[in-house]
């Protein structure tokens, strides 16, 4: 029996599954001698460690920050079909017969809360957010994945700040007007719940598909990005690409820990400071922002999407009356 496939049968029963817990390498070769069949070196031992860990399909994973090993949870079957478990939302419901409803509504009840906090965050930060839900609703096609985000994020030039708005920089809005630049910056960010080597590839392309038309794009996910070889993966593609990725530090157990989605969008200042302190926010990656947007495939979108249309009004009545304003669905 190979050296490797030994590890693959010894490793899973060795190693912790919390990162925060991850073993140290020498204690972990200390561990694995006791059950190991043959003689190999400590340095033939590390290397098998190291290689492993950037395997999606082995064990054993690195830790982003330190030098411990921990063991890497499993792929969740029945839910990583789509993409995650925000696939749910397009992946026709009615169709999972084979997936506990229970686990289904509380996958869903994460998304959720999860797509407030980030709304409240960046509301409490001066950025301005559009939330897309029609796109993804239970009978959209699950295409929609790739052609709209869950999030577009507005930054204005600004002026004077109130509580509520903000006054649009009279002289840069005139002047990037006649320079034919937007006043504004426009990124859309795609939102996650977990982390996986399974699955990054396809939440990052997704990320910059839906980010075609805009002047960058966010990765966001919910759950700290613990493994090294994800973090380095997601950092290689970010460089070639552009995409920004950022975690926000909150585990499926602290996203059941927080109120209704209902109530953390309308909390009031001490409870939001409250939830906003449960957070650990770790930018993994900086988005690049281009200069211009798409025109061609925003007006194109526009003319699919009733929500990219209302998008289109709320940045002219934001330019019109020279202000800085949330959205308010009508």
């Amino acid at each position: 029996m190979s050296l490797r496939t030994q590890l693959t049968e010894i490793l899973p029963a060795l190693l912790p599954g919390n990162p925060s817990d991850s073993i140290k390498g020498t204690e972990l070769i200390r561990l694995t001698r006791l059950q190991l069949k043959g003689n190999y070196s400590d340095a033939s031992l590390r290397y098998h460690f190291s290689i492993m860990s950037c395997d999606p399909a082995s064990p054993i994973a690195k830790v982003e920050k330190g030098q411990g090993y921990y063991r890497r949870s499993a792929p969740l079957p029945a839910l990583s079909g789509a993409q995650e478990l925000l696939a749910l939302t397009q992946g026709r419901l009615e169709d999972l017969t084979t997936v506990d409803q229970d686990l289904v509504d509380n996958a869903m009840l994460r998304i959720r809360k999860f797509r407030a906090v980030v709304t409240r965050y960046f509301e409490i930060n001066g950025r301005f957010p559009f939330e897309f839900r029609k796109a993804f609703g239970k009978d959209s096609p699950i295409s929609n994945l790739w052609k709209y985000p869950e999030l577009v994020l507005v930054d204005w030039e600004t002026g004077d700040t109130s509580d509520e708005e903000m006054a649009l920089d009279e002289m840069m809005l005139d002047f990037k007007q006649r320079l034919g630049i937007p006043p504004f910056r426009l990124h859309v960010a795609r939102l996650r719940v977990l982390p996986s080597l399974q699955t990054y590839r396809e939440d990052f392309y997704q990320t910059l598909a839906v980010s075609r038309w805009a002047q960058g794009g966010e990765l966001i996910y919910a759950a700290p990005i613990e493994d090294e070889a994800l973090a380095d993966s997601l950092r290689r593609l970010s460089a070639a690409f552009g995409v920004g990725v950022t975690s926000f530090g909150l585990t499926p157990d602290a996203l059941d820990e927080l109120p209704r989605p209902a109530n953390i969008l309308t909390s009031h200042p001490r409870e939001t400071e409250a939830i906003m302190a449960k957070l650990d926010f770790t930018r993994i990656a900086a988005p690049r922002s281009r200069t211009q947007l798409d025109w061609t495939e925003l007006n194109s979108l526009r003319n699919e999407s009733e929500e990219a249309d209302k998008l289109i009004h709320w940045l002219y009545n934001c330019i019109k009356e020279r202000r800085a304003e949330g959205y308010k669905d009508e």
